[in-house]
């Protein structure tokens, strides 16, 4: 399974960035290859649709679930629409969140955690 993770680095031991929108990176992790493929979150922060660009950016991807701290009406509207599962990680690093969903241990969302921000 190929799943995004929103982080303040570009490495494994990287903690979770709670912001999925405004992280300044993201992760994609292909669990049955071991393959990392990490980039940098380039969206307009200025913009106020930054959460649908990250969304689509991620979708994009081919990705199939999103482990983060929090989400937005717009980036969840977005994902799960493409089919994207959404699991909640608050805190930790992206490799004991990928040993959490592994272990089933994450909570799948059916709706927004956070308010969208309105500019």
């Amino acid at each position: 399974m190929k799943i995004a993770i929103p982080a303040q680095s570009g490495e494994l031991s990287s903690e979770i960035d709670p912001r999925f929108s405004r992280a300044e990176w993201l992760m994609v992790v292909d669990t049955e290859t071991a393959e990392v493929n990490t980039q940098k979150n380039t969206v307009d922060r200025s913009a106020s649709i930054f959460g649908i660009q990250t969304a689509q950016n991620v979708v994009e991807l081919g990705v199939e679930a999103v482990i983060t701290g929090n989400i937005g009406p717009s980036a969840f509207t977005a994902l799960s629409t493409s089919g994207i599962k959404i699991f909640l990680c608050q805190s930790g690093t992206i490799e004991q969140a990928l040993a959490l969903l592994k272990a089933g241990k994450l909570k799948e969302v059916d709706h927004a955690t956070v308010k969208g921000h309105w500019f």
